[in-house]
């Protein structure tokens, strides 16, 4: 692959960067020159015809609805809660849980975010965790910041392991060299193979988030701007971790990939949360935010966290006001465990199918029944119900979340299309001398060429430009999951050890949801801080950053042995602490 060929390829990468972190524009100015730079690329560098272009533009603005389907959902629920007097309620119940604030952050984003990721995934974290610490109090981009950074290690097995079963199942099976090199085995065994791999290098990375978590919060959020602050939480940030890492790692290893985070959430919860009321692991020292009136402009989004009307809306026990997430959670599990409901909810009765969009073969589809919005929004009408709420009331809130939902349009009917032309524009005749294979996949060959010696430390990478690009660990695996098998065997690698490389492939297209674009935008909307995406990529890109090397650190010294890779990576996670400790602490 040639270099002017790669750093084409590069081009709407180096677009979206530049424009939305680099120069600060909005994302939907950012994403509509991004979108211009990849169809002109598809069509005149590619050869791609232009019916694939507009196809996949198509299917773009049909991916785009539906996730704005499930942001309309969240913010619903969160307008509902506001209006009925609850959220006054779950925000007591957490401070009665703990007034400090990182220990609020472990639980809301880390454990309950983790457990809605096992769930629903595709999103579905920002959409709720993110207004419930609004809710609490937190600043806007303090909120999507947070729920942005727990989607790392969550998010391989989200949606009962979709990004798995399907994602990577897709690009490993029906492959005859696979089959071939996999022998004695199946290849569902190396899938399962891959998922404890997976699970493994989630944990031995994924367990620091928590502290990591606590340490950004402080850094950006607290009035010393101080990241050694947030260490001050190491305890309980490490037992939190562990909580949720064990019992993932356990049953990915031995169970397969459809429960671990779902399992980790659940127990992690069930340990973290009387530990934190018994004041275990728990510093001494309380952190919370300034005072309000001390917070800088750029914390706060135009949705307020506050519940209307504090003098005339009922109390509820803490248990009730909760349990339209306990409902939510609920339905999620059981769309997608029970097989005969998920077959009817992703059925025909149940489907708009748009097959071969222009003459490609390129097809749309939309699944509102089995959508975590159509939950989401049912849930927030069964709310009424609940609380026994003034119909006016249930109204304004269905009235505020249309208002949200406009204005969060435009960028995402954007973004997607531009990631689904990105992915789709491989050559119209893919036997001409000088066709090239879909971007994505240029740059990815290109790497492999570069980079063969050192690859575990590129694998995860790869992953994570997928992840950037389409939003999605599951479309990631699907892109390049077989293309890291072949160059594990090119690089002369077993099959044991290619199992390895692929799990990075997954490890990095989930620390690449952090992020990914419309999962930024998708989580800025249902907070208030619409055209301010770049702000938030450019914190979550520092744990986005590191994950993506100590998964790579870990994943080098497993497949080669060497001991100097092994000190890499314990190096590494102090080396980041202390760079970071030193920065941002007030004169």
């Amino acid at each position: 692959m040639s270099i002017l060929n790669t750093l084409l390829a590069l081009a709407p990468i180096i677009t979206v960067f530049l424009l939305l972190v680099v120069f600060r524009l909005s994302a939907k100015i950012s994403m509509a020159a991004a979108y211009v730079v990849t169809a002109l690329l598809a069509v005149f560098v590619w050869k791609a015809s232009f019916n694939v272009v507009a196809a996949a533009t198509f299917n773009g603005v049909v991916v785009a609805l539906t996730i704005l389907y499930i942001v309309f959902g969240a913010i619903l629920m969160l307008n509902t809660l506001k209006e009925s007097g609850a959220i006054h309620s779950i925000r007591e119940g957490f401070m009665g849980i703990s007034p400090d604030r990182r220990v609020q952050m472990i639980i809301v984003a880390w454990l309950f975010g983790s457990l809605v990721e096992g769930s629903s995934g595709f999103g579905t974290p920002s959409a709720v965790g993110a207004p419930l610490l609004l809710a609490l109090g937190f600043p806007a981009m303090a909120s999507v910041m947070a729920i942005l950074i727990i989607q790392s290690a969550p998010v391989s097995f989200g949606a009962v392991g979709t990004p798995l079963l399907v994602g990577v199942w897709s690009g490993i099976s029906n492959k005859e060299d696979i089959t071939t090199a996999v022998t004695p085995q199946t290849v569902e065994q190396y899938l399962l193979q891959i998922t404890g791999n997976v699970g493994l290098l989630h944990a031995l990375v994924g367990f620091l988030i928590p502290l990591i978590l606590c340490g950004m919060l402080t850094r950006f959020y607290g009035e010393k701007r101080s990241f050694a602050e947030g260490l001050k939480a190491w305890k309980f940030a490490l037992f939190a971790g562990i909580a949720f890492t064990v019992p993932y790692y356990l049953v990915a290893r031995y169970m397969g990939p459809e429960f671990p985070s779902l399992v980790g959430g659940f127990f992690g919860l069930l340990l973290v949360v009387p530990a934190a009321k018994r004041g275990w692991f728990v510093p001494k020292e309380t952190f919370d935010f300034p005072p309000r009136e001390r917070w800088e402009n750029s914390w706060a989004g135009s949705i307020d966290g506050k519940r209307h009307d504090d003098d005339d809306t009922p109390s509820f026990s803490v248990f009730r006001a909760f349990s339209p997430y306990f409902i939510v959670i609920f339905l999620l599990i059981l769309t997608r465990v029970i097989p005969e409901l998920k077959a009817f909810l992703t059925g025909d009765l149940t489907t708009i199918k748009l097959a071969n969009l222009f003459g490609t073969s390129i097809t749309s589809k939309v699944q509102f029944g089995y959508s975590p919005g159509t939950i989401l929004i049912l849930v927030a009408i069964m709310c009424i119900f609940i609380f026994k709420m003034d119909i006016k009331r249930f109204q304004r809130g269905w009235g505020d979340a249309g208002k949200t939902l406009i204005a969060a349009a435009p960028a995402l009917f954007l973004a997607v299309p531009m990631v689904q032309v990105f992915i789709n524009s491989q050559s119209g005749d893919m036997t001409a001398a000088d066709a090239l294979p879909a971007m994505p996949m240029v740059l990815a060959q290109s790497a492999a060429a570069w980079f063969s010696g050192i690859w575990p430390n590129i694998s995860p990478w790869i992953g994570a430009l997928g992840a950037f690009i389409a939003g999605s660990n599951t479309i990631s695996n699907m892109m390049f999951s077989y293309f890291q098998f072949s160059t594990a065997q090119q690089i002369g690698l077993n099959t044991d050890l290619s199992s390895v490389v692929v799990a990075l492939q997954a490890i990095g297209g989930a620390a690449g949801n952090m992020i990914s674009v419309h999962n930024v935008v998708a989580a800025a909307a249902v907070v208030g801080l619409l055209n301010r995406e770049g702000e938030v990529i450019r914190q979550t890109l520092i744990p986005m950053f590191y994950y993506v090397l100590q998964a790579g650190l870990i994943g080098q010294a497993l497949i080669t042995g060497n001991t100097g890779w092994w000190i890499a990576a314990v190096a590494l996670p102090l080396l980041f602490f202390t760079v970071m400790s030193l920065t941002g602490k007030k004169q």
